[in-house]
C-alpha cells in the first residue's frame, strides 16, 4: 500500500462531487431575460373574438351581414323612389306604360324627359303591377325582416332569460311546476299554432290599436311580436335554466347567500354574468328562425300589411310571375337564404368561440 502525504493532496468543496457549483451561481440580467416566457393575460371575451376572428367563414358571413344592414339604412335616404309611390299614376290619370317595367326599363313620361335632355335615375329591377319600383321594395322588405328577427329575438331573449332564472334559481316544486309549462309549450305543433296566433290576433287587435301608434306598425306585425312571446321562449328558457343549475352551487353563489345577497341580486350580479355567452350564441341562432317565421307567415299573407312589404310578401305577390320575370321571385328568395344562412353560420362560429366545450 502506498502512502501519499494527505497535505499535498488538491483541497477541494466536499460538495463538488455531487454539485457543480457554476451551475448555482447567479443568473445575470441578460440569462433572465432569456429565460421569461410571457403570454398575454385576456379576458374570456378577449378571448373568444380572438378564436372568432380565425373562423373565415363566421367573418366573411358578419362583414356580409353588415354591408346588408348599411344598404337597407343608406339606400332609401338616397333612392329617389319610395316603396308605396305608384308611379304609373300620374296625376288623375292612369299610365300603364309604368307597369310591370323590365330592369332598367323607364315609362313614357321618363322617356319624354329623356328625351328633352334630363337625367332619370332608372328602375334597377323594374315595377311591379302597380307601377312600384321593385328595387326600393326589396330594400325595405329586407329592412322589414331584419328588424323583425332583431326585435322578435329580444324578446325571446328577455323572457327566456326571467323565466329560465328563475326557475333555475328557485329549484325544487317551483322548478318542477314552471318546467311543465315549457314542456306543454314544446308539445303544440308550431306551426299549427302560430297561424292559428296569427288569424286571431290579426282580427282581434285590429280595432284596439286603431288610431294609436301601434296601427302604423300594423296587426300582422304586432301579431308576429306576440306569437314569439308565447311559443319561442322556452329553448331559451331551457338553456338558461340549465346554466343555473349548474352554476349555483358554486363557492362564490353560496358566499353571496351567506352575506345575505337578495336572490335578485344573486341572479343579477352572479349568475346570470356567467350566463352571456349562452345567451349571445342563442339568439344569434334565434334570428334566423325569426326571419324565416316571418317570411313565411308574409308569404301566406298573416305577416306585415299592405303596402308595407317584406321579403316574404314579395315572394308571395311575384309567385305568378315564375315563368314569365323569374327575377322576381328569385331576388327576395335568395336574399332571405343569404341572410338565413350568414346568421347560421355566424351563430355556429360564435358557439365555437365562446363555448368552453370547444376550447382547445
Amino acid at each position: 500500500m502506498n502512502n501519499y502525504d494527505v497535505n499535498k493532496l488538491p483541497k477541494k468543496n466536499p460538495l463538488s462531487f455531487q454539485l457543480d457549483l457554476k451551475k448555482w451561481e447567479k443568473a445575470s440580467s441578460a440569462d433572465k431575460e432569456q429565460q421569461i416566457i410571457e403570454r398575454e393575460s385576456v379576458t374570456f371575451f378577449k378571448d373568444g373574438m380572438r378564436r372568432l376572428f380565425k373562423n373565415k367563414v363566421a367573418i366573411t358571413c358578419a362583414i356580409l351581414l353588415l354591408l346588408i344592414i348599411v344598404a337597407v339604412i343608406v339606400v332609401p335616404m338616397v333612392y329617389p323612389y319610395t316603396y308605396d309611390t305608384q308611379l304609373s299614376l300620374q296625376g288623375d290619370l292612369p299610365d300603364p306604360s309604368y307597369n310591370n317595367l323590365k330592369p332598367f326599363e323607364y315609362g313614357s313620361t321618363e322617356l319624354e324627359r329623356i328625351e328633352a335632355g334630363e337625367s332619370v335615375f332608372p328602375h334597377i329591377l323594374g315595377t311591379d303591377s302597380l307601377g312600384r319600383d321593385y328595387f326600393i321594395r326589396v330594400v325595405y322588405g329586407t329592412r322589414i325582416s331584419l328588424s323583425v328577427g332583431l326585435f322578435a329575438s329580444i324578446i325571446v331573449l328577455i323572457i327566456g332569460t326571467l323565466y329560465g332564472s328563475i326557475a333555475g334559481y328557485a329549484g325544487g316544486k317551483v322548478d318542477l311546476a314552471m318546467m311543465r309549462i315549457v314542456d306543454i309549450i314544446y308539445s303544440l305543433p308550431d306551426m299549427l299554432m302560430v297561424i292559428l296566433f296569427s288569424v286571431v290576433f290579426k282580427q282581434t287587435l285590429a280595432p284596439a290599436i286603431e288610431g294609436t301608434i301601434l296601427e302604423k306598425l300594423g296587426t300582422g306585425m304586432i301579431s308576429i311580436f306576440l306569437v314569439f312571446a308565447l311559443l319561442y321562449w322556452v329553448s331559451m328558457a331551457r338553456l338558461i335554466r340549465g346554466q343555473i343549475l349548474s352554476i349555483k352551487q358554486q363557492e362564490f353563489v353560496l358566499t353571496a347567500k351567506a352575506l345575505g345577497a337578495s336572490p335578485a341580486r344573486i341572479i343579477r350580479k352572479h349568475l346570470l354574468p356567467n350566463c352571456i355567452s349562452v345567451m349571445v350564441i342563442s339568439t344569434a341562432l334565434q334570428i334566423p328562425n325569426a326571419i324565416f317565421t316571418e317570411s313565411f307567415l308574409s308569404f301566406l299573407g298573416l305577416g306585415v300589411s299592405i303596402p308595407m312589404p317584406s321579403l316574404g310578401s314579395l315572394a308571395s305577390e311575384n309567385l305568378s310571375y315564375i315563368y314569365s320575370d323569374v327575377y322576381r321571385l328569385l331576388v327576395p328568395a335568395i336574399t332571405i337564404c343569404i341572410i338565413v344562412l350568414s346568421l347560421n353560420l355566424l351563430g355556429d362560429g360564435l358557439r365555437d368561440a365562446f363555448d368552453p366545450k370547444q376550447k382547445k
